[in-house]
């Protein structure tokens, strides 16, 4: 397909695209024509044209090997990085633009290896015969501008349906990777997949398991910060590849017989994703995305039948937050990612003691403290885990929670309430009691803090008189 077969407003979108990128694009398509080498823009910055999004990197693909590329670029770019060059790929800056020039290749994994094995192609045709997609298997060639498309990647994008340019069976098998892609893609776009491509998922989900933790992290990372999170999770437990990649998800569906009642935790858990995603106020929040995703995951380990026809899922709470560290730790997130997210999954359910406000200053405190900097996204979990269908009890409980964040904010003003620290610090408490640093003084600084978290600001005299009133009754050094 040539640039000529493009409607009017497809046309409009390539020639804005190179209204912004030149020169750039075509500087550099002119000097690797000069040097007898082929270029053309590719995948996921073409697709983007005509979603209407372009931004700052480039993705570029050649004829040339790296080893060439280096060459051709050397002089021309303000920077060069290789660190990806054992897969065919040269970082490049030009001005405000990053661009990575990949050579034509073709990707497969050995059975027994978890890294792909690089085999460079020589055609343009070839190398899109490889892409995952057939939207991401569309090229426009440098500099002449030509559209190239030989796999029907503008009616997918058109009909938003992700199909693979050759079988999805061979592509799968090729990188297994392209399964959770293809899930990622249905969050990130709101695609659908052809059935084709859903029934060798599901054949090969088992096949997944040969990727590094890295890769299906990254992968899982970017569906979770899609637009519509819930049709890649959904397709993941349907086609059983989160049986592989996140065991807990599917556990979620718990049965539910006659006699024993219970709220369906996996779509209750697909709901507070979705109202936690709604009380976002800058962007994606994959803290608290993941924890919203992962605040019930202790449920299945905890349930029990009482009598009445009850269920309880009693410390599902502590249980959770234990293997929400687990997967992510396995899952090699970092470590910051994994505290945060376990702890609101530990914390998620906190706020339910609080009844119709009963929590003392002292409580609130401690609330406020034990949130340390994860408090405004407490907030948020707490008030996307309400997903009863009974509006006055939603609005009830939404009312209590309104009052207890009054409350904070009104504690906050009065006191610094992030900034709680004892009204005596180490060398004043030290001094009072004239020892030296050691062991004593941290007991002495915890029982301070106590006192401040019960019973709030009460003057440096009279914390000086309480420091003094424990010290009788321990021994000093």
């Amino acid at each position: 397909m040539s640039v000529s077969n493009l409607s009017d407003s497809q046309q409009r979108a390539v020639n804005d695209l190179f209204r912004r990128i030149a020169p750039v694009a075509d500087e550099l398509g002119e000097l690797f024509a000069a040097r007898g080498h082929e270029l053309a823009l590719v995948g996921g910055s073409v697709r983007d044209v005509f979603l209407g999004r372009i931004g700052n990197d480039l993705d570029l693909t050649t004829d040339a090997a790296p080893e060439r590329v280096l060459e051709i670029v050397k002089d021309w770019a303000d920077a060069i990085w290789t660190i990806g060059i054992d897969f065919g790929t040269v970082g490049v800056r030009k001005g405000g633009r990053l661009l990575e020039i990949t050579t034509y290749r073709s990707e497969s994994y050995d059975p027994a290896s978890r890294k792909p094995e690089v085999a460079y192609g020589d055609t343009l045709e070839g190398d899109l015969a490889r892409r995952d997609f057939a939207v991401n298997a569309m090229a426009v060639r440098l500099p002449g501008h030509e559209f190239v498309d030989p796999y029907g990647g503008l009616p997918d994008l058109a009909a938003k349906v992700l199909r693979t340019p050759g079988t999805p069976e061979q592509s799968f098998d090729d990188d297994p990777l392209r399964m959770l892609r293809a899930a990622r893609f249905a969050s990130q776009l709101g695609f659908t997949v052809a059935p084709e491509a859903i029934a060798a998922m599901r054949a090969m989900a088992g096949r997944i398991e040969i990727v590094s933790a890295e890769r299906i992290r990254d992968e899982l990372d970017k569906l979770i910060g899609g637009a519509w999170p819930r049709q890649g999770l959904t397709m993941l437990v349907d086609t059983g590849l989160a049986a592989h990649v996140l065991p807990e998800l599917p556990k979620l569906r718990l049965e539910i017989d006659e006699h024993h009642r219970h709220k369906d935790v996996y779509e209750h858990t697909l709901i507070v994703l979705e109202q936690a995603i709604a009380l976002e106020t800058s962007g994606p929040d994959r803290v608290l995305r993941w924890a919203a995703l992962l605040h019930d995951i202790g449920k299945p380990k905890t349930r029990r039948n009482e009598p009445g026809g009850r269920v309880s899922f009693h410390h599902h709470e502590v249980v959770g937050a234990q293997m929400a560290k687990k997967r992510m730790a396995e899952l090699k997130f970092p470590k910051d990612v994994v505290s945060d997210v376990s702890r609101l999954v530990e914390l998620h359910l906190r706020f339910h003691g609080y009844g119709t406000g009963e929590w003392t200053d002292s409580a609130v405190r401690r609330y406020v403290r034990d949130g340390g900097h994860l408090l405004e996204r407490l907030h948020k979990l707490t008030r996307a885990d309400c997903t009863t269908r009974n509006k006055r009890k939603a609005a009830a409980l939404s009312q209590t929670y309104d009052q207890l964040e009054e409350r904070i904010a009104r504690l906050a003003e009065e006191e610094e309430l992030a900034k709680i620290r004892p009204e005596l610090d180490g060398n004043e408490i030290q001094e009072i009691l004239g020892i030296p640093p050691g062991p004593m003084i941290g007991q002495a600084y915890k029982h301070m803090l106590e006192i401040r978290m019960d019973e709030g600001l009460i003057g440096k005299e009279a914390a000086r008189e309480a420091l003094l009133k424990w010290a009788s009754t321990h021994d000093l050094p």
